[in-house]
């Protein structure tokens, strides 16, 4: 069975910001490939969710809601999902593994 992916304007923001911060961190350390290579990194993964969402780990007790962990570097990043039809899985955030408020 094939998953439909879709990001909510939220989740769209949210790679914009972490790409922000990505393009920031490869000015001061002078690592120019950084913000492409995590980028690639976290649509890799999320293909994933076109095929087989429901071997992510849940996200509470609602077996629909799940995250996606990303790895990148020394930590990664967290997608959080929620499968909810049988052809569509709609990603709500993603987050660094290190931020405040990650899932």
């Amino acid at each position: 069975m094939k998953y439909s992916v879709y990001l909510t304007k939220e989740a769209q923001d949210d790679l914009a910001r972490l790409e922000d911060f990505l393009f920031e961190q490869a000015l001061e350390h002078g690592d120019f490939d950084l913000p492409e290579r995590a980028v690639r990194a976290i649509h890799a993964q999320m293909s994933i969710l076109q095929t087989n969402p429901f071997t992510c780990r849940m996200a509470e007790d609602n077996p629909y809601e799940r995250e996606l962990i990303i790895p990148f570097g020394s930590a990664g990043y967290v997608a959080l999902f929620e499968i909810v039809s049988d052809h569509e899985v709609l990603v709500a955030a993603i987050r660094h593994q290190r931020e405040d408020d990650c899932h």
